[in-house]
């Protein structure tokens, strides 16, 4: 009887793994979070010179609509467009109505073609070249959410609603720590529009194209609305402290923050026994600045005392100036790890940075500072984990030099000295 029931209790058993096994698994259970969505605003100068006939036979305007159309057709699912645009409905001379001249042709969101479609085709060359206001509007379409966010400037000439700076205005926008990213295409640009379109993009990030058919400007708007649904890892924003006692704390990961010209800014990074730091930073030069530039990467204890620098100087036009270090922590004598205190390890950007003085110094530099914490060194040999870097280190060593040096030189001078006298 026993036997009996444990057999039909298994048989009960197996039949309830199996219905469990087959039944449909409830929607999105396994899934993992969904990424957010990235968002993509084109924005299209279709002032009065969008007309000139000199793109493959056609208007630049022509041009500009063939491409947007191809673009649209193979624009990712997961990314929500939107379509802006600049001096496309006022035809008058009054410059400040024509420097308000900028609206919002298609939402940014979830993509239907045909509507996007038939708004492009309504456009006509027409007004003025805000592109100041222009990137001021298309930042604040862009506003909400997690996933990148990308303005796409396609203009034919330079902004024509001074003294409104749009250089200045993706500076301001960069310093907002909302990860922005604006890339510039110019159609057939001369050297002041050249100028300034790479002075947006450099000051987001971003990348400026020089463009002269109409195949090069669809595939390169394809390529960056392509480029926002797979995105690289986003940077945190951060701010620095004028002391580490008052410094963010950061894990490893990438981070961006803005500097003033001559700065020092403080990070704090906290050090395991066994594990060993691993910190760049890069400083990038976002407008014309003085020559002779240096940026030092600095790791101090809590105290003061240094524990290892790194530094770079520039001369000349440099866009990016980077620099990095390395400190591995001694692993603990204790073999319970959990029980050993981490060491906080104070992390100062400095930068050496000036500027003429015509030239706007406000908001800061962007910095972006990446720091790793990985398994020190086991191999006793390694440089690294001896202290090469310390400068306690090089100073015996240097102290040890000149000992040596100075006892092979009097040796050799007494000898001389000798063979002097016995002569």
């Amino acid at each position: 009887m026993i036997t009996r029931k444990r057999l039909a209790a298994g048989v009960c058993g197996l039949l309830a793994t199996m219905t469990l096994a087959l039944a449909p698994t409830p929607a999105g259970a396994d899934e993992p979070d969904a990424k957010p969505s990235p968002k993509v605003e084109l924005t299209l100068d279709v002032s009065g010179s969008m007309r000139a006939r000199d793109i493959d036979g056609q208007s630049r305007m022509a041009a500009a609509k063939q491409a947007f159309n191809e673009v649209l057709d193979a624009v990712p699912d997961e990314v929500q467009l939107g379509i802006r645009t600049l001096g496309a409905n006022y035809r008058g001379e009054d410059r400040k109505v024509g420097c308000k001249d900028t609206r919002q042709l298609y939402p940014v969101g979830p993509l239907n073609r045909t509507e996007a479609k038939t708004a492009v085709a309504t456009l006509s060359p027409t007004g003025w070249t805000p592109i100041g206001p222009a990137l001021l509007g298309a930042a604040d379409d862009l506003k909400g959410g997690d996933g990148s966010r990308r303005i796409v400037l396609i203009t034919d000439g330079e902004d024509t609603c001074a003294p409104l700076d749009p250089c200045q205005v993706a500076r301001d926008i960069a310093a907002k720590g909302i990860h922005l990213t604006v890339d510039t295409l110019g159609l057939l640009p001369d050297a002041k529009t050249r100028n300034q379109l790479s002075c947006i993009a450099e000051a987001t990030g971003g990348t400026y194209t020089s463009v002269q058919h109409t195949k090069e400007l669809r595939d390169r708007v394809h390529q960056l609305v392509d480029r926002a649904a797979r995105p690289v890892v986003t940077p945190v924003a951060t701010e620095g402290a004028q002391q580490c006692a008052g410094a963010p704390e950061l894990k490893p990961g990438l981070y961006t923050d803005r500097e003033k010209f001559a700065e020092h800014r403080w990070y704090r990074v906290d050090v395991r026994p066994g594990q060993e730091l691993r910190a760049s930073v890069s400083i990038a030069a976002d407008r014309a600045v003085n020559n002779d530039y240096g940026v030092l990467l600095r790791a101090s204890t809590v105290h003061g005392r240094e524990i290892v620098r790194g530094a770079e100087a520039g001369d000349g036009r440099t866009d990016v100036i980077s620099s990095g270090l390395r400190y591995p922590k001694a692993p603990s004598a204790s073999s319970d790890d959990d029980t050993s205190a981490a060491e906080t390890v104070c992390l100062q950007v400095s930068n050496s940075f000036s500027a003429p003085a015509s030239v706007k110094t406000d908001p800061g530099l962007p910095v972006e500072l990446t720091v790793d914490l990985v398994d020190g060194p086991d191999d006793a040999s390694d440089a690294a984990f001896f202290g090469l870097g310390h400068g306690w280190w090089l100073l015996v060593s240097l102290a040890l030099a000149g000992l040596l040096t100075g006892l092979l030189w009097g040796w050799i001078s007494r000898w001389r000295v000798t063979v002097w006298r016995t002569r």
